[in-house]
């Protein structure tokens, strides 16, 4: 999301680009996807078009997460990328996303400490995504004010190149045994988001070490977005095509894994990602297509607090185990049981929906 910054003094350049609704509306998808898969009614009974895979292979989950953090980047260079050009001070910018990086991760802790509070027997977790996604807009949004387009480029390969060569030296890439893992259970132990008391190994899919490779993915979204500016729609097809390509070469070596979120992962799923910002950016800002999802992007870390905060109340008073039965599970007893545990997801969602449609029609838009 475009960072929340007050114009500085104009410089030369010519003024940034309007804010481009393909933007807003594919990241309220993303969005309301991420709610429709954190939300099943029944976890015992989840359709597997709306499970993750289990460790290796790739789900239409799997693609939520990346594909958010993707448009993060994209954000990072239409909003403030244009800022610098005109020019403002880098250290104040620099200062702002930091500020708003921490802002972001701090509530990542606030929503899972209200989780510890309300759920019984939930540990607390130290981190997750709102963390994952603090750390990422703060290196790539000062990797976007630093480095020129070549440099971030290298960085990008770096982290990857990095990354998967820290994979292979640790050795097994299987559950609890992997180099990620091994760092998660040292440092985080119980407060991971899996952790096994008899071995005392933990897990975490937003875990410490594989935060660099969704940093990569966030910068792949800083140079889709430089594209954008330029109104290159055909470029950023094939930049999408590229990573694509070389995601798949990649899972040859390593395959994709989200937990691990392999360079596999991040350069397939970032590709797809691509793929999906170019063709809504056809669609909606050249073809004037409506932007679906428009008003949830405007307010997505509002939606997915609001979303967080609805899940704690609902479990914390245990109106969860009376309002499923009662309006989903019995209502729908002849169908497969994956069919009212979707409908509560899709319920669930539809009413982050409409408050953030509320929101939208009267302009009131939250800057964490």
């Amino acid at each position: 999301m475009p960072p929340s910054i007050p114009p500085f003094a104009t410089g030369t350049a010519s003024p940034p680009p309007a804010r481009l609704q393909s933007v807003d509306a594919l990241r309220g998808l993303t969005v309301a996807a991420m709610l429709l898969v954190n939300n099943a009614g029944d976890w015992g009974h989840v359709h597997p078009w709306l499970e993750h895979a289990r460790w290796h292979g790739l789900t239409p989950p799997d693609l939520v997460f990346p594909l958010f953090l993707v448009i993060m980047g994209v954000s990072i260079s239409l909003g403030l990328v244009p800022l610098r050009e005109r020019g403002a001070d880098a250290a104040a910018l620099s200062r702002k996303v930091l500020v708003r990086a921490l802002r972001i991760l701090l509530l990542g802790l606030l929503l899972q400490a209200v989780a510890w509070l309300t759920i019984e027997q939930r540990p607390f977790r130290v981190l997750g995504v709102l963390q994952r996604i603090g750390v990422c807009y703060a290196v790539a949004g000062l990797a976007a004010l630093y480095l020129r387009a070549g440099l971030q480029w290298v960085l990008l390969a770096l982290l990857l190149a990095g990354y998967g060569l820290l994979l292979a030296a640790g050795g097994s890439l299987q559950p609890w045994v992997n180099l990620p893992d091994r760092v998660d259970t040292w440092i985080l132990g119980p407060h991971a988001y899996q952790f096994d008391a008899a071995s005392g190994r933990a897990h975490d899919p937003e875990g410490l070490l594989s935060t660099v490779p969704a940093i990569a993915s966030t910068l792949l979204g800083v140079r889709a977005g430089a594209l954008l500016r330029r109104g290159a729609g055909g470029a950023l097809l094939g930049m999408g095509l590229a990573a694509c390509v070389a995601g798949a070469l990649w899972a040859g070596w390593q395959p994709l894994n989200k937990h691990l979120w392999t360079p596999s992962f991040a350069l397939w799923t970032g590709g797809l990602s691509l793929l999906l910002l170019a063709l809504a950016h056809r669609l909606i800002d050249r073809m004037g297509a409506p932007p679906l999802g428009r008003a949830m992007g405007r307010n997505a870390i509002t939606a997915y607090a609001l979303a967080w905060l609805g899940t704690c109340a609902l479990a914390g008073t245990g109106a969860m185990e009376h309002l499923y039965p009662a309006l989903f599970a019995a209502p729908m007893s002849g169908l497969p049981p994956w069919v009212p545990s979707a409908a509560f997801a899709v319920a669930f969602t539809g009413v982050v929906w409409v408050l953030m449609a509320a929101m939208d029609r009267r302009r009131w838009y939250i800057a964490i």
